[in-house]
């Protein structure tokens, strides 16, 4: 039986985008079943589909809606991370210019199910068409009312609000992007208290990624069950992948949980461009332990396998290096980025992240000491689980699995009587890569 398509399916549709295009193809149909609903029922449902976020932790979805106060005189909200600045991650832009009036449908039946009448889009602000299309779509359907006050004579009150981001990375993270809501310096609270309890404007907020809400309307239209019976036991349904690197179609590629990962790759984009031989897969974006090509082969595409080898689907970006890539380069490429996107609020990222920088271009540069690859292993665990966010972690992951599983390739820059060929592929490794 082949894999439904749940995300993906209207990509293709040139008017999907519309709100004319979307009620053609079925959209909204879910509002008379929903608006009948208890919100406590509509909770249930995506408890039982196995729905889990899709911007990277991997958390069920329902359980953090039932996390949220029931009987509270505060108002509740509803933040949608559409930032998305995961190096390699280039899945929910395509939500945004495809299929936006999905992401309008599924805030609906997220408000109806928590009692929330107000919600934010935290869009990246390099965003700009992905930001022109969402911006149309809430238009037609406040005009058409979809969004506002009594929706559809259902009594249900929902307003959507467009928060441009200012670019930064670390706002991707749940409690800076709600600083940076609030107009305050993009940094990450410490937790607790949780967003669930205190949110936006210190009041019980709901933070979904764009994928995870525009599930939603496929699942309370074929139900729950439907949903769960894809995927695995613990990894349920599909998931957008966004796949670069030397692949011969790079591109974003909807799949089911629980397939084997290569093969997935393979079957997707025709594998390892120019029929060279795979070297090493990155499984869930740049933060993401890199997989040997033989790890890659022999594992499955679901948030335990994938955990078991100490790698991570996180925001599904899979990023492909052939025979002709060095490591050493790509790594600092990586610790570049990351170094640099440190909000600098906790010492151990804010010194680690450009200490393991500075090491790995030395040793790049030819300047590198025998003593630089244990050192930076020695760095990586101290900087695991001491800062606020795991931006830290983002960087110390990386790095220590790309010298542990390639130490060959910075022992020969080290050894300056044998230096290796540069072969980074020419522009280096883009991890700001474009869906085709």
């Amino acid at each position: 039986m082949a894999t439904p398509k749940i995300i993906s399916a209207r990509f293709d549709e040139k008017k999907a985008h519309t709100l004319e295009g979307y009620l053609a193809l079925g959209g909204y149909a879910t509002l008379k079943k929903l608006f009948k609903m208890k919100p406590d029922e509509v909770i249930d449902e995506v408890k039982r589909s196995g729905l889990r976020g899709r911007g990277g932790a991997g958390f069920p979805t329902g359980m953090k809606w039932s996390f949220i106060p029931k009987n509270t005189d505060k108002p509740k909200y509803l933040c949608v991370n559409a930032d998305e600045g995961e190096p390699g991650t280039f899945k929910d832009r395509l939500i945004l210019e495809r299929d936006p009036h999905a992401l309008i449908e599924g805030i609906l039946i997220c408000c109806h199910a928590v009692g929330i009448k107000t919600a934010y889009i935290y869009i990246r602000g390099e965003y700009d068409f992905p930001l022109a299309r969402l911006g149309a779509a809430v238009k037609e359907a406040y005009a058409n009312g979809y969004l506002g006050k009594n929706i559809k004579n259902s009594g249900v009150d929902v307003d959507v609000v467009i928060h441009r981001g200012a670019g930064a990375y670390i706002c991707g993270d749940e409690t800076g992007l709600i600083e940076s809501l609030e107009g305050k310096k993009g940094q990450p609270r410490p937790k607790p208290p949780f967003p669930a309890i205190v949110g936006v404007f210190d009041c019980p907020t709901v933070v979904n990624n764009v994928e995870t809400i525009s599930a939603l309307p496929w699942i309370m239209t074929n139900g729950a069950d439907a949903y769960a019976a894809i995927g695995t036991e613990k990894s349920k349904g599909t998931m957008l992948f966004s796949i670069s690197g030397m692949v011969e179609r790079p591109g974003v590629y909807e799949g089911a949980f629980g397939v084997n990962l290569w093969k997935f790759i393979e079957e997707s984009t025709g594998g390892v461009k120019g029929g060279k031989k795979l070297k090493a897969v990155i499984p869930g974006g740049s933060s993401s332990a890199i997989l040997t090509a033989e790890e890659a082969r022999n594992v499955n595409l679901d948030y335990e396998s994938i955990a078991a080898t100490g790698a991570m689907v996180g925001s599904g970006a899979i990023m492909v290096f052939d025979e002709d890539t060095c490591v050493v380069e790509a790594l600092e490429v990586v610790l570049r980025f990351y170094a640099h996107e440190s909000c600098g609020q906790c010492p151990p990222c804010r010194e680690g992240t450009y200490w393991l920088y500075e090491i790995v271009n030395r040793i790049r540069t030819g300047r590198g000491r025998p003593e630089d690859i244990d050192l930076m292993l020695a760095i990586c665990p101290d900087m695991l689980g001491r800062t606020v966010c795991v931006l830290a972690d983002s960087a110390a992951i990386p790095a220590a699995s790309y010298i542990k599983k390639f130490r060959s390739e910075f022992e020969a820059y080290i050894d300056k009587a044998n230096p290796p060929e540069r072969k980074l592929h020419p522009g280096g490794i883009n991890f700001e890569a474009r869906a085709l």
